[in-house]
Parts: C-alpha cells; sequence; structure tokens
C-alpha cells in the first residue's frame, strides 16, 4: 500500500460492539460519508482490521497544506 490511505466511513456502528464504535471516533469520525487522509502505520493497519466492514479503504497522495507557499 501507500504512505497515505483515504479513509471512507460508509456503513453505521449502531449494532456494532463498544470497541468497533470507540475505534470508529479514534479513527476521527463522526458522521457517515466522511473522508479522512492518513498515513498508513501499524496502528492504523490493526485499527482497519478491527472495523474493514464499516471503512472504505484507498490509496492517496499526501495531503497539501493551504498554507504552502504555490511558486
Amino acid at each position: 500500500m501507500s504512505e497515505w490511505v483515504k479513509l471512507t466511513y460508509v456503513h453505521s456502528s449502531i449494532g456494532a460492539n463498544y470497541h468497533q464504535k470507540a475505534t470508529v471516533r479514534t479513527l476521527g469520525f463522526r458522521k457517515l460519508h466522511q473522508s479522512r487522509v492518513v498515513p498508513n502505520t501499524p496502528s492504523l493497519v490493526g485499527m482497519l482490521r478491527s472495523v474493514a466492514h464499516l471503512v472504505k479503504v484507498e490509496p492517496a497522495e499526501a495531503p497539501t497544506s493551504p498554507f504552502a507557499e504555490k511558486e
């Protein structure tokens, strides 16, 4: 996989156990269809393994800062 991944929260965590709900919140999701670009780390892979049925994972480019200097 790439260095960065795009995560999208696609299925509700209603009915999921407490640990899966907590993992979704730890990933930074509050509402369905939210997306985040995060670095691909071993701890992230472990979290995604527990909520793979709730989150869609895609490779992504490194995010750029809106404050980066333009040439």
